[in-house]
């Protein structure tokens, strides 16, 4: 029986162990991201997503210890992509008032890509929980609204917290409702209203 050639990569060389484990990561992550923002996460079991990525179970929960860890990955993707977003947006802006209008775009405009208001601002929280999501925020750069405002008010204020919880909740609910369908332009307005009060 002829052994199959080993698999390669775009030069034709064979595909590391390091490669392999990073293209199936790639293949279950996008279909169990494409399910989770299509059907919800309770609504998708794990034999959808090895089906949708064309993979075993087996391969799956190798790679992960069950469900909730795909949809913690793909969370953590999704913020890792709006923190870049928002960092891109604003970098080397000095004026603390221009880049908190920046990133307001930048974040808002991150948020309309389909599917990723639903994955971090509903089913990621109603999953995983409040605390890991801000967990999360804080391992992929998240905070650029706390560190916004720190620069915009100069010594820090004992609510600056508080603050940031707040607006950051006025946030969500903008692209909660873009998602669904909004015209942007009144959120994006409402927002810069909203820190314009602050200056």
């Amino acid at each position: 029986m002829q052994s199959k050639p080993p698999q390669t990569n775009a030069t034709n060389a064979p595909r590391t162990n390091a490669e392999r484990t990073a293209a199936t990561r790639t293949q279950i992550l996008a279909a169990a991201r494409a399910l989770f923002a299509q059907h919800g996460y309770a609504a998708t079991g794990t034999p959808e997503i090895v089906r949708a990525a064309g993979l075993t179970r087996g391969a799956l929960y190798h790679h992960f210890a069950d469900k909730a860890a795909v949809l913690d990955a793909v969370l953590h993707a999704e913020a890792t992509a709006v923190a870049e977003r928002i960092e891109a947006a604003t970098d080397g802006i000095d004026d603390p008032a221009r880049a908190l209008d920046f990133g307001t775009d930048a974040y808002l405009s991150a948020m309309q890509t389909p599917g990723r208001a639903r994955l971090l601002l509903i089913e990621g929280p109603a999953v995983l929980g409040p605390a890991r999501l801000a967990a999360i925020d804080r391992e992929t750069g998240g905070g650029s609204l706390r560190t916004g405002l720190a620069a915009l008010l100069g010594d820090t204020p004992g609510d600056l917290d508080a603050l940031a919880d707040s607006l950051s909740a006025a946030f969500d609910r903008a692209a909660l409702a873009i998602a669904e369908g909004a015209d942007p332009a009144p959120y994006r307005t409402a927002l810069r209203r909203l820190l314009t009060g602050l200056r």
